[in-house]
C-alpha cells in the first residue's frame, strides 16, 4: 500500500528527550517514570502506561472548589510513548528553568512532575468577578511543560501597561502585576468582533503568550448563545 500518508511516522529522532512534538498539534511523551496531563487529552499510546485522576492533594483541591478553578489533571505513570492532543490546537513545549510561569488552565497540555504547580488568583475586584477566567496555574522549579494555542500565538514583551483579551492569554511571565479592565464603551468594537468588554491588563516587565482564536469550546459557547 503506497500514500504519503504513510510518511507521518512516529517522531524517533530524539528518544532521549522526554517532551517532543510529533508534530504541530501533538506532543509525543517519552515516558519513562510520570508526568501530569490535561484528563482526556491522551490520543494513543503503547508500552506499560496507567492513567490516574489527580487532583492535586486536599489543599489545591479545596482551592479549586474555592475558586472554580477547571484544572483538571490525570497523572501518567509507566514506561512507553505517550500521544497527546487538545482538539488540534498547535502544541508549543516550555523548558522552565528555575523560574515560574503563570498559565490559563484551558491551555496547559501536559507538564512534568519535577514541577510543583498551585491555583492562583488575579486580584481584580469586582471587575474580574463579572468577567471570570481570573483563576489561573502558576508552575514553578525545573522541568518542561506543553501549552496549546489556538492558532499561531505571538509573545509581547511587556514594558509597558498592555491590555489582552481574556480569552486569548495563554500564559505570562508570574512576576508581572495583573488586573482586569473594561471598555464598556468600545465593548461592541473591541476582541475578534465579539463584543468582549473585559481584557487583563499587565504592568511590569516580563512577556505575555497571545493566542489569534479562542477554540471549539468557546466557539461553541458563542453559537449556543447566538452570538
Amino acid at each position: 500500500m503506497k500514500s504519503n500518508l504513510f510518511d507521518l511516522k512516529e517522531n524517533e529522532r530524539q528518544e532521549n528527550e522526554h517532551f517532543v512534538l510529533q508534530n504541530q498539534h501533538m506532543l509525543l511523551v517519552n515516558l519513562n517514570g510520570e508526568i501530569y496531563a490535561k484528563q482526556g487529552s491522551m490520543t494513543a499510546y503503547q508500552g506499560e502506561i496507567d492513567f490516574e485522576f489527580h487532583g492535586g492533594g486536599a489543599k489545591r483541591m479545596l482551592k479549586k472548589v474555592v475558586t472554580g478553578e477547571n484544572l483538571h489533571l490525570m497523572k501518567c505513570i509507566g514506561r512507553g510513548d505517550v500521544f497527546l492532543a487538545d482538539n488540534g490546537a498547535e502544541v508549543y513545549v516550555v523548558d522552565i528553568e528555575d523560574e515560574q510561569i503563570t498559565a490559563n488552565s484551558v491551555n496547559l497540555l501536559a507538564f512534568e512532575s519535577s514541577l510543583s504547580w498551585d491555583v492562583s488568583r488575579i486580584k481584580a475586584g469586582v471587575m474580574g468577578l463579572v468577567a471570570g477566567g481570573i483563576f489561573n496555574t502558576t508552575l514553578s522549579g525545573t522541568g518542561k511543560a506543553a501549552l496549546t494555542s489556538w492558532g499561531r500565538p505571538v509573545v509581547l514583551n511587556i514594558d509597558q501597561p498592555t491590555s489582552v483579551d481574556v480569552n486569548s492569554v495563554i500564559a505570562w511571565s508570574t512576576q508581572l502585576e495583573t488586573s482586569i479592565v473594561s471598555t464598556f464603551k468600545a465593548g461592541s468594537l473591541i476582541g475578534r468582533g465579539s463584543g468582549e468588554a473585559f481584557q487583563m491588563q499587565f504592568s511590569g516587565n516580563g512577556f505575555v503568550v497571545v493566542q489569534p482564536g479562542e477554540g471549539l469550546a468557546a466557539m461553541a459557547a458563542m453559537a449556543s448563545a447566538g452570538r
